[in-house]
């Protein structure tokens, strides 16, 4: 392993611990030391990637929004436009203890943009890019064929909207919300707009 591998290592190393400790206890309760440790680094060579807590948390929020949805980069031409919007959707919803992860990490973010205009742009930027994502696929469909012509912009908005309330209410384990009906209540408000059924997809 060359030098440049190593630090890339040590880097990716260190955001994952630092996503799993912010999740854990909260953007407030972190210390660098804390996460140093949770690394199984010196706090000297966390210091040497990441010189302030502030921008850990910024590399983390974009190390974790990277991994999101993986599985539904490059998909082939023969998958249908719905399978990979049903995809984003799971992805955009806690629907495993590693999106459940992600989502705390959401929590801290929004709490943080309240009050500091770094982490507002952040949110912002990251939220434009939930945009594109979920536009993309539906452009696909409307391409294809596959989906009714449609206000795109509109449509993410919606589909953001709709993740982020019902996602909270999952987070809480609210038992008027489970994942189903998270989903359902979903597709059923996008399916009229994309003239497709109301039924999620088996994706």
């Amino acid at each position: 392993m060359t030098k440049a591998e190593r630090a890339l290592e040590t880097r990716e190393r260190i955001l994952t611990a630092a996503c799993e400790v912010i999740a854990d206890i909260g953007f407030e309760n972190v210390s660098m030391r804390k996460v140093a440790e949770h690394a199984g680094v010196s706090k000297a060579l966390l210091h040497y990637h990441f010189d302030t807590r502030e921008k850990l948390f910024d590399e983390a929020m974009t190390h974790s929004f990277a991994q999101t949805g993986t599985d539904t980069e490059n998909v082939p031409d023969s998958v249908p436009s719905a399978i990979v919007l049903a995809r984003i959707l799971r992805s955009m919803l806690p629907t495993d203890a590693e999106l459940r992860q992600d989502w705390k990490l959401w929590q801290e973010l929004w709490v943080r943009a309240q009050r500091d205009t770094a982490a507002r742009h952040l949110a912002v930027d990251l939220y434009d890019q939930l945009h594109a994502w979920v536009g993309g696929a539906v452009e696909r469909g409307i391409r294809s064929g596959e989906f009714a012509d449609c206000d795109v912009a509109a449509l993410g908005t919606l589909v953001l909207a709709l993740c982020d309330g019902l996602g909270i209410r999952l987070m809480l384990d609210d038992p008027r919300v489970d994942l189903a009906a998270a989903r359902s209540t979903i597709w059923r408000a996008i399916s009229p707009t994309l003239g497709i059924a109301p039924e999620f997809p088996d994706a």
